[in-house]
């Protein structure tokens, strides 16, 4: 990807005054930082997040609705990377098409862009009482929740670094038990008397296109790790060389082991709908693998995951509502980094507190939001790369026609099919979401007679 540096993007060497400084992030984070940051967002076991309800949703083709899923995110990451070589400042696709499309579209996208990251928080939390109340019964979800958002909230406020330091164990913890559950499945597999049809979790009776990509579509939750990435482009000292790299590794590699995992697991357990409860399905999967064991140590590392996630998670929108706040789109009591670690920690509170919802709403409402939202960025995102680069660069040549037009214009093609694959709930939940997000630009602008403050950008 070429790098295109325009003068109002390239930071101003001096020294920060102290009315500056507040809006400045530290940058700690370098490449494996940030790759890091992106899985732990992901959660390696998060294709487990949905096991249930897209395996049944899919009558039992997981596997291939992760292969689409993958090839379609694959596509909107180098979008991504893309736009962070233009526009390498935290905002993610708020910034991305407020500068490519103008302010009053860039805040639809963030408003929209904050529907799956302010839930992804809040599904973590949830997925945290599912699990611990199945192992614990005699403990109420609400503890778990509650202690989950507290702990979360009080490493987030501490810094990116704390984060950084918990994510190594936890994702390495993740990696173990992926290799364990891999070769238990192979040992399963071999000890059985008929053959294993090794294509089977890809295509067999039941076998239906629309289905699979409702199920893909619902899948690019467990993707978001790779545009959480984007959102720390300040906190890192070369965000446009490293972060594109970073989107790309993330994506490839959360992909490849959401695959692995989901084919073994479906070879595994084949009987697609017979699971005790969809919403925790993958505890029957352990089950027949490894025994109570195995259903332990999964629930101690997919819980240890989950928390990962939600620490990454509230990280990055907070940043999001940083960059909206900093702009003036949403109150600029968001937009300051109040405390000597320069975090933005009013808007982690205000995640923190959003993340109560947790304790009443249902996972399966939770994954359609956030599909939903995530879709609509992504596709935005695709589109803004065809504008930056041949509407306002004005860039020409069969190259640029190629890495600016035809590539983006696929992740715009695939995102969109998606998009419309989602459920009537989903679009239901996300139409409402944006009609109070128009209703928000009213009044920013005062019924649109006022221009939209101008976007702040890093000193």
């Amino acid at each position: 990807m070429n790098t295109i540096t325009n003068a109002a993007d390239t930071p101003a060497h001096h020294t920060p005054s102290p009315s500056t400084s507040s809006r400045r992030f530290r940058q700690p984070l370098g490449l494996v930082g940030l790759v890091l940051f992106g899985l732990a967002y992901m959660v390696p076991l998060a294709v487990f997040t949905t096991y249930g309800l897209v395996t049944q949703m899919t009558k039992g083709h997981l596997a291939t609705a992760y292969l689409l899923t993958l090839a379609a995110m694959l596509l909107t990451a180098y979008s991504y990377g893309c736009m962070v070589q233009a526009h390498p400042y935290s905002g993610s696709v708020y910034t991305y098409t407020r500068k490519a499309f103008g302010a009053c579209f860039g805040f639809i996208a963030g408003w929209t862009l904050l529907l799956d990251y302010i839930f992804l928080p809040l599904l973590s939390y949830l997925l945290i009482g599912i699990y611990l109340s199945e192992y614990f019964p005699g403990v109420p979800t609400a503890v778990w929740v509650l202690g989950s958002i507290a702990l979360v909230t009080a490493l987030n406020l501490v810094g990116i670094e704390s984060i950084t330091r918990v994510n190594w164990v936890l994702i390495v913890a993740q990696l173990v038990f992926i290799v364990v559950f891999v070769a238990l499945s192979i040992h399963n597999l071999s000890g059985q008397a008929e053959p294993v049809s090794l294509l089977k979790p890809f295509h067999h009776d039941g076998f239906s296109v629309p289905l699979i990509m409702t199920g893909a579509a619902v899948l690019c939750l467990s993707f978001l790790g790779f545009d959480a990435v984007s959102t720390m482009a300040e906190e890192t000292p070369n965000p446009r060389r490293a972060i594109p790299i970073a989107i790309m590794a993330v994506s490839l590699i959360g992909g490849l082991l959401f695959l692995v995992v989901s084919y073994c697991a479906q070879l595994v357990f084949p009987q697609w709908n017979s699971f005790a409860d969809p919403d925790s399905a993958s505890v029957d999967v352990m089950r027949r693998v490894g025994g109570e064991l195995l259903v332990s140590a999964f629930t101690a590392t997919y819980v240890a995951g989950c928390f990962a996630s939600a620490m990454v998670s509230q990280a990055s929108v907070s940043r999001v509502l940083f960059a909206m706040g900093r702009d003036g789109a949403l109150p600029r009591v968001f937009g300051k980094l109040v405390t000597k670690k320069r975090v933005p920690a009013n808007a982690i509170m205000l995640v923190s507190l959003f993340s109560l919802i947790a304790l009443f709403i249902t996972l399966d409402t939770v994954a359609n939001m956030i599909s939903f939202g995530a879709l609509f960025a992504f596709s935005a995102v695709n589109l803004a790369v065809i504008k930056h680069y041949l509407g306002d660069q004005k860039l020409r040549g069969t190259r640029n026609y190629l890495l600016y037009a035809v590539l983006p214009g696929l992740g715009f093609l695939s995102t969109l099919w998606l998009w419309t694959s989602l459920s009537g709930m989903s679009f239901t939940i996300g139409l409402c979401w944006m009609g109070l997000g128009l209703l928000c630009l009213f009044c920013v602008t005062r019924g649109f007679r006022v221009r939209m403050p101008d976007l702040q950008m890093a000193e």
